[in-house]
């Protein structure tokens, strides 16, 4: 295929009618152009993958250079614009399920449950009561999450910092 043919087609590929946008009210949905996408790769990954045991949840930066309303800006890394995305994956390293970052996730926080344990949550429902073990590091990591995975019969392991909210007394730094 030559240059031109492909940005031709790329300049006419859309995976959703302009038409039909949501309202950009209270509950306007950043990615609504690419929610499809996103649940069609999601269904295909679980109906074509049995994950292994050992599973990882982490974030993976995409480097991107169009306009979205949910691109980051984080000045200390090699890709400064870029797409960050939430994934569960196997040892093999095949995805299991992911989701994109939009910001704050004020939607999926409440009270007891702050966002990054509710994106955790999310990635992880269709593994519940599978005894997997979920593995992680201190981004995602707290002690409500993984009492959580515990209710959940999910098996979990990840660094903690000692002045992580809800930490046990015992596990933070030593007084002298």
């Amino acid at each position: 295929m030559t240059r031109d043919r492909f940005l031709h087609i790329l300049h006419f590929l859309h995976f959703a009618d302009n038409s039909q946008r949501p309202d950009e009210g209270k509950e306007y949905d950043q990615r609504w152009k690419l929610r499809i996408v996103f649940e069609t790769l999601n269904e295909a990954y679980a109906k074509f993958c049995n994950p292994s045991e050992h599973l990882t949840v982490d974030e993976l930066i995409v480097k991107f250079k169009g306009r979205v309303i949910f691109r980051q800006y984080i000045p200390k890394k090699r890709k400064c614009f870029n797409v960050k995305i939430y994934k569960l994956y196997d040892e093999s390293g095949y995805t299991f399920d992911m989701r994109v970052y939009l910001g704050r996730d004020c939607h999926s926080a409440t009270y007891d449950m702050s966002a990054t344990h509710a994106t955790v949550r999310h990635l992880t429902c269709r593994i519940e009561g599978l005894e997997h073990k979920i593995f992680m590091d201190n981004f995602f990591s707290s002690p409500r999450l993984f009492d959580d995975f515990d209710r959940c019969k999910i098996n979990s392991c990840g660094t903690l910092w000692p002045n992580r909210e809800d930490m046990l007394r015992d596990f933070g730094p030593k007084q002298l």
